[in-house]
Parts: C-alpha cells; structure tokens; sequence
C-alpha cells in the first residue's frame, strides 16, 4: 500500500466539499437556502427591533450600526444549523 501523499490528501480534502447544496424549488427555479434563512433572519431582526423599541431597550444599544447586523447574522446562522445541518 503506498503512503498517501500530500497532493492526495488535499484532492481528498477538497472533495468532501462537493455534494449538492440544499436549495427549494420555487416556480420551477431553484433557489439556495442561505437565501430563505438569510430573508427570515432580516425578518426576525425587525420584530427584534421593534420589541426592543417597545420596551424601551434600543436606547442602551450602541452602535445600532452593528447592533442590527450582527442580530440578522445571528439568526440567519441560527436557522441555518437548525434546519440544514
């Protein structure tokens, strides 16, 4: 049995990343899922707001400039490891 090399540990390497990625068909087009996860994270991010607006907490944040695009990330990534990992 010869050693595995460098160049075939890499071609290994690489491969593992080659499956399908998970999309939806809608229309007849297929779309990525990071799109869907992406748009409901935008989404639960404006009822974040407006919950913390309501309770008077939006104040306190600071910068609100990264404030609001690090809570969209974080429940893109969220629903992401839910629903596709």
């Amino acid at each position: 049995m010869a050693p595995i090399t460098a160049s075939t540990a890499a071609l290994l390497v690489a491969a593992t990343g080659c499956s399908r990625a998970p999309s939806f068909n809608i229309l007849g087009s297929f779309f990525p899922s990071w799109i869907l996860c992406g748009i409901i994270g935008i989404l639960l991010t404006v009822v974040a707001r407006l919950f913390f607006v309501r309770i008077r907490l939006e104040q306190q944040l600071k910068p609100l400039i990264l404030v609001y695009p690090c809570l969209a990330a974080f429940f893109t990534f969220i629903l992401w490891l839910l629903f596709y990992s």
